[in-house]
């Protein structure tokens, strides 16, 4: 009776996320992350990490990462050889987190001869897991390159390149781990904090645009890419800010978030930078008539709206604006 062998992915993982997710999908690994809003206040060197209630989603991106060897053919179940049931126990160990007893295991096996993608691959994540990622890195590339080549050697390969600031190295590893494993959250999220490493902030949007995609539903994804999606943004400003530091735009951005602060004067200050920097700029003569009015600062309000008017006449908000500005005059009118 000629057997059929294959291989089984298992993973485990520390989540944030209900169990009924894992349910839904077996190789989906969610991490906890840590995040806030970042406020653009000023100029940064580099956009800030966003600090909050949860934990980084990548901070701790792989607890185990196994490949179990099932042994079976088309029509019974063939008795595993004494290999195979060696290679189980490593296995077995490892899940009950005994480091120590796996690698016993896997380095006899290694020691026998026997030359397989499973044990490189566990003694990499036996070696990950303690912090060991040199040695992680070596065991995972003994792991790919014998074949068949699994894709989740690639995954844990870049994470460890990653940990080790190889983001190159890291970023080529995970690519390749993304053709083979396009349906799998954790590559795209662990490739999008490569890219972010690598300060390729679009790159990052992107993948992580993908995991949203491949689940909708969950919000956790979609938390993700709108933070990145932040990132993004103050690293356009910051560009901008060392490409033209004058730039209305830049000044029209701080006015926005001071005024989202309910730090009006300061927004006011701001906007009046911005349309110095450039007279012509819609929109920044509506943010200060806006303001003005809400300071009942009623005639300068007065005035910026008739500036905004003069810009863009066919503007549905400055004309509403303007009609809130007139009717606030109406008491004091000749």
């Amino acid at each position: 009776m000629q057997a059929n062998t294959s291989w089984l992915i298992l993973i485990l993982m520390e989540s944030s996320l209900p169990f009924s997710i894992f349910l839904r999908r077996p190789m989906t690994i969610s991490l906890s992350y840590s995040a806030a809003r970042s406020r653009l206040t000023g100029v940064r060197a580099r956009p800030r990490c966003l600090a909050g209630r949860r934990r980084q989603a990548w901070r701790r991106p792989v607890v185990l990462l196994l490949l179990l060897w099932i042994a079976g053919d088309t029509s019974a179940q063939t008795q595993p050889s004494a290999s195979e049931t060696n290679l189980a126990a490593g296995v077995e160990a490892l899940k009950a987190g005994d480091l120590d007893g796996a690698e016993r295991i896997f380095a006899e096996a290694r020691r026998q001869g026997v030359r397989s993608p499973l044990v490189f691959h566990n003694l990499g994540v036996i070696a990950q897991q303690r912090g060991s990622h040199t040695l992680a890195v070596s065991r995972f590339r003994q792991a790919i390159a014998l074949p068949p080549e699994y894709a989740p050697s690639r995954l844990l390969l870049g994470v460890s390149l990653l940990a080790l600031g190889k983001n190159a190295e890291a970023i080529a590893q995970l690519q390749h781990a993304a053709r083979s494993m396009p349906q799998e959250p954790q590559v795209h999220l662990q490739l999008a904090k490569a890219y972010k490493a690598s300060e390729n902030w679009i790159a990052a949007v992107e993948e992580l645009q993908k995991v949203a995609n491949l689940d909708p539903r969950e919000a956790e994804y979609s938390y993700l890419l709108g933070r990145a999606w932040t990132e993004l943004s103050a690293w356009s400003f910051e560009r901008l800010a060392r490409l033209n530091p004058d730039s209305a735009r830049l000044h029209q951005a701080l006015g926005q978030e001071y005024a989202m602060q309910g730090k009006y004067e300061l927004a006011i200050a701001a906007y009046q930078r911005a349309a110095r920097s450039d007279p012509s700029l819609p929109e920044v003569h509506l943010a200060l008539a806006l303001l003005l009015l809400e300071l009942n600062r009623i005639e300068e309000a007065r005035v910026q709206i008739n500036l905004e008017l003069r810009l863009v006449p066919e503007s549905k908000a400055a004309i509403e604006t303007r009609a809130k500005v007139e009717a606030a005059r109406s008491p004091t009118s000749p």
